[in-house]
């Protein structure tokens, strides 16, 4: 892993002007996209793909620490 250079903005796994691309193109999506047709067509298509997407799922939780307890809070506030 190379170190930042001197002076650099890189802050941990990131910049600021990758947060801010990544904002930017976030939102383009959100304005330009129906989110409930985008996310239908990624919902599993056959109970294999169920199976698959789970396993998938449950493989990337297996090294997490947890979830963000303030996750829960703002999704009960809805």
């Amino acid at each position: 892993m190379r170190k930042p250079a001197k002076g650099s903005k890189v802050q941990g796994e990131g910049d600021y002007a990758a947060a801010r691309r990544y904002r930017k193109r976030t939102a383009a999506f959100l304005e330009t996209n129906d989110v409930e047709k985008v996310a239908k067509r990624a919902a599993p298509r056959s109970r294999a793909d169920a199976q698959g997407m789970a396993a998938a799922e449950a493989a990337g939780k297996k090294r997490a620490k947890g979830e963000d307890p303030a996750l829960r809070r703002r999704s009960a506030r809805r």
